[in-house]
């Protein structure tokens, strides 16, 4: 496949894509960096009650 063909059906398949909103990106990045705090939050209590546990045992 020549390139320019390849450029020429990357910029057709393109067209076809249906783009989010600047509201739903902006609401979309929301909801990732929330689910990632809330998980970040969840792993770190998990590491000090492990540490603290394992601290009453050596």
């Amino acid at each position: 496949m020549k390139i320019s063909e390849y450029i020429k059906e990357t910029r057709s398949e393109m067209s076809h894509v249906t783009w989010p909103t600047r509201v739903q990106a902006i609401n979309y990045a929301l909801l990732v960096i929330g689910v990632s705090v809330v998980i970040a939050a969840f792993l770190g209590i998990c590491d000090y009650v492990f540490s603290r546990v394992l601290t009453l045992f050596f």
